[in-house]
């Protein structure tokens, strides 16, 4: 029988000088999350895995599976799909919902549709690339479930392109920020359009449903959602100089405290942190046991130089646990992962990372093996 071990505590910096969500600051969503994207530091989070409706925010993954449609060849931006009664009326202009106001039984290109559901959050837009690519928006959204779970999202489930209220729907906001990573991330090219601040489509000109967008404070994307007993939602990456941040929150209660909670929120992720090296590329963290080796011990080291953001001013103690699966059994390879460090601040988990052998064990003699063997057993008896 095996269990996981916490084999160390690092206080790798002074008081004074580590990191974490403080106590000065606060927000009025009820559910937020919020990471820095290049260290992967969580800099304040809330129930960041308390599902909630998507709403607007469930076209993000529609879109997803568009482009991931379009860079395999399924479909190309010349494709036309036609406006069905369904779609007109459930998310076009009779629905007075958000809408690119496709005209029924229209022809309408792929490239159109995506500016329509990107920019303007159209829901006519949405379901019209549901029906046609899968025959029906229900079929669609299986595609939509499936793509969650290949981006390591488990909770996230859909039951319709659009979000349109349904029971079934339901996201959290960690998932939020690994789907607004992965749009970034995977489709550069497409991902600009959620910064496209208008499109004019029919002789409609429609501008951006994000306000964030126009008030130009470096928001680049991503989405914006509202939910009746939930609130107001909103999916976010900002950029200034080199730091980018993700941002997901919901809960809030009218769109004027959305654009304000967001903004502030975000304002204070770039102007109270800084990047700290916690560990260097090849340094040893800690050492793990191991059982039937020539070498009783094995030391362990992060993949990489691992970094934080960390407040510029903070009276907590950063702490290092490594936690893996004792004990690991010779032949150890050198740069095997057997666990991971998680970096904590008090009860808040920042960062985790994986570590790796520094050096191989090979098997021992006999007679270790058998020593290890009794004290093996003796362990697990007392």
């Amino acid at each position: 029988m095996k269990w996981f071990a916490i084999v160390g505590i690092l206080a790798a910096i002074a008081q004074g000088e580590a990191a974490a969500q403080t106590a000065a600051f606060n927000t009025k969503a009820k559910q937020i999350y919020l990471v820095d994207a290049e260290t992967g530091t969580v800099l304040f989070a809330r129930g960041e895995d308390d599902p909630v409706p998507p709403a607007s925010l469930a076209k993000l993954m529609t879109m997803d599976v568009v482009f991931e449609a379009l860079e395999k060849g399924e479909l190309t931006p010349e494709t036309t799909f036609t406006v069905t009664e369904h779609a007109w009326r459930t998310g076009g202009a009779p629905s007075g919902t958000a809408t690119m106001f496709a005209a029924i039984k229209s022809q309408i290109r792929v490239a159109e549709l995506i500016q329509g559901a990107t920019v303007q959050l159209a829901n006519d837009a949405c379901i019209i690339l549901a029906e046609g690519m899968a025959g029906s928006e229900a079929a669609f959204a299986e595609r939509m479930n499936e793509r969650a779970r290949a981006l390591g999202m488990p909770v996230a489930t859909f039951k319709n392109a659009t979000g349109l209220p349904d029971p079934g729907n339901r996201i959290t906001m960690r998932e939020l920020v690994t789907l607004s990573r992965h749009l970034r991330e995977a489709h550069p090219e497409f991902y600009r359009l959620y910064a496209q601040p208008e499109f004019e489509w029919n002789k409609i000109l429609q501008r951006n449903k994000n306000p964030l967008i126009a008030a130009n404070a470096g928001v680049d994307g991503l989405a914006t959602g509202f939910a009746e007993g939930f609130g107001f939602s909103l999916a976010a990456s900002m950029q200034r100089g080199d730091r980018r941040v993700y941002l997901a929150m919901a809960g809030l209660e009218t769109d004027k405290e959305r654009i304000e909670e967001s903004r502030r929120v975000l304002d204070w992720a770039m102007t109270n942190f800084e990047k700290r090296r916690i560990f260097a590329e090849g340094e040893t963290i800690g050492e793990a046991s191991v059982y039937g080796g020539e070498a009783s011990r094995v030391s362990l080291v992060a993949g990489g130089p691992v970094d934080l953001l960390l407040p510029v001013n903070n009276p907590e103690r950063l702490m290092a646990r490594i936690v893996y699966k004792w004990p690991l059994t010779a032949p150890v390879a050198a740069g095997q992962q057997v666990g991971v460090v998680k970096l904590w601040n008090g009860d808040k988990l920042l960062r985790e990372v994986p570590v790796r052998t520094a050096e191989a064990v090979g098997p021992g003699t006999l007679s270790s093996r058998a020593l290890d063997a009794l004290q093996e057993l003796l362990f697990f008896w007392l």
